[in-house]
């Protein structure tokens, strides 16, 4: 011992270092195990890329379609946040496929992301004003107390409202509404059971039917929408401006589905659901008091209903002229300048990574296109199906519905659409089907995510209440994705004919 040290003898520093050891054995562990699925899907590319190249597929051909399967595992597991999977898509151009950083920027950055980034900070705006409760009492008063009028009315709404704003916002917005007129009915979950169950699933598939009927409803329309323009337009030739789709064709092609869905998602609901309560006279009671102690509406909310409308009249009238994303972008420009929302609100509240991922997923499917891998998947798969009879035709439009249904159930809507939406485009021109139908079939299925809490972001936020179990969506998603996909075939078959 040195006078003022106490030096720890060899027992207890070989004591510290195996401590250590095993401290850094347990994290890498505990990392590793964490994080498998993204060493699992690293190594799967890895081996897809020693793979040699087959024939009439390009070596860039083939680096794309490694990039898209390792992109669709982490799409699936999510080992890792979803924007970093836009990163290194970003990075796999560059680096393995060589493209230059200004080429892989401009790929990122179209009308369609501008659209969807306009459209979330609409919604910030939106969600600001709180108006959940004066929206569920105007549900009650049209609709009565009886509680099937109610889901129904509750799943109009909200409905309507997704077909514009966007189901993430719509849902967050009336899931208060929900389990306001739940927790009035009930303290005890226990005793309100199915009746939360069709109440909020009401408010999910209500928006997840409605998410399809314009281009304003979800990203993965927006998304397809540039597909069409990027694959097919051409300015020189008049033939393809039929490609160029806007916001009211787009409304006419698949407004009339979501309508004749809606009165299907109450039947279905309350066929698997027998709710303790028919009648919610209680529950509105208390309710009325409650709108009744905030008062009338506030000059604020009045401005940002009317700004919001003439949000719509410009994509309506507009946007062929100057594109829905410039629209979308002003009218976030006229919430911030009229003070309904707040700068550090839109930047707390816009999801700024999901953003980058749909750039980034646009992105890599013009990088399928251009380097043929689209039509190599297409060319493939259409061999595949040739044996069942469905390799043109009705029998088409079925396999893509139920593909696309199938990845949409694993994926959120929008990576489903951006990563299928080259290869079912061009499996459409191989087969000499039109891409309008083939394209609407894939927009539209990937909106039957009723079976899974990831496959949309409205189950994702009702599950979030804590009322309702895994298994429930498995129970009545199968029956509304069976009805879903019948009538959108239908419709494709019936109605579309017409209108291309």
């Amino acid at each position: 011992m040195v006078r003022g040290f106490n030096i720890p003898n060899q027992r207890v520093l070989a004591g510290a270092g195996a401590s250590l050891k095993k401290l850094i054995t347990d994290f890498s562990i505990h990392f590793v195990w964490e994080k498998k699925w993204f060493f699992i899907a690293m190594v799967v590319g890895i081996i897809l890329l020693s793979f040699p190249t087959p024939n009439g597929l390009s070596r860039e051909a083939m680096i794309v379609l490694s990039m898209s399967i390792v992109a669709t595992i982490l799409f699936v597991t999510e080992p890792i946040p979803l924007p970093a999977v836009a990163l290194l898509i970003i990075l796999g151009q560059v680096f393995l496929l060589g493209s230059s950083s200004s080429d892989v920027s401009k790929t990122l950055w179209n009308d369609s992301v501008l659209f969807i980034l306009g459209s979330l900070m609409l919604a910030v705006g939106v969600v600001k004003q709180k108006l959940d409760k004066r929206i569920a009492w105007v549900i009650v008063r049209i609709t009565g107390t009886k509680t099937s009028n109610i889901c129904f009315g509750i799943s109009v709404v909200s409905g309507l409202l997704a077909s514009f704003i966007g189901e993430h916002t719509v849902a967050a917005m009336m899931l208060p509404v929900g389990i306001t007129l739940v927790t009035l009915t009930s303290d005890d979950p226990k005793k309100v059971r199915n009746l939360a169950a069709v109440l909020l699933f009401s408010i999910a598939y209500g928006c997840s039917v409605a998410g399809i009927g314009t281009p304003s409803g979800g990203a993965r329309n927006a998304i397809m929408i540039g597909y069409w323009r990027e694959f097919f337009f051409d300015p020189s030739n008049p033939e393809t401006q039929k490609f160029l789709i806007d916001y009211v064709r787009w409304m006419v092609f698949a407004y009339p589905m979501f309508l004749i869905q809606l009165p299907f998602v109450t039947l279905v609901l309350f066929l698997t659901f027998k709710p303790e309560y028919r009648d919610l006279s209680r529950a509105v009671v208390k309710l009325r008091a409650q709108v009744e102690s905030e008062g009338p509406m506030k000059a604020a909310d009045w401005v940002s209903i009317v700004l919001f409308l003439l949000v719509l009249m410009g994509w309506i009238f507009m946007s062929d002229s100057v594109g829905m994303g410039t629209i979308a972008i002003l009218g976030a420009t006229a919430f911030l300048i009229s003070g309904l929302v707040r700068w550090e609100d839109i930047n707390s509240g816009v999801n700024w990574g999901v953003v980058l991922l749909y750039g980034a997923a646009i992105s890599l499917g013009i990088e399928m296109k251009e380097t043929g891998a689209a039509i190599w998947v297409a060319t493939n798969f259409l061999n595949l199906l040739e044996p069942f009879g469905a390799s043109d035709g009705f029998g088409l439009w079925a396999a893509v519905s139920v593909l696309t249904t199938a990845v949409t159930n694993m994926m959120s809507n929008g990576a489903a659409v951006a990563v299928l939406g080259p290869v079912v485009l061009k499996m459409a021109v191989v087969a000499q089907e039109d891409p309008i139908i083939i394209g609407f079939i894939t927009a539209i299925s990937s909106a039957f995510a009723y079976l899974t809490v990831v496959g949309t972001p409205a189950c994702t936020i009702v599950y979030a209440s804590g009322y309702l179990k895994t298994t429930d969506f498995l129970v009545v998603g199968w029956k509304m994705a069976l009805i879903s996909i019948v009538i959108m075939l239908g419709a494709a078959f019936l109605y579309w004919p017409y209108l291309v």
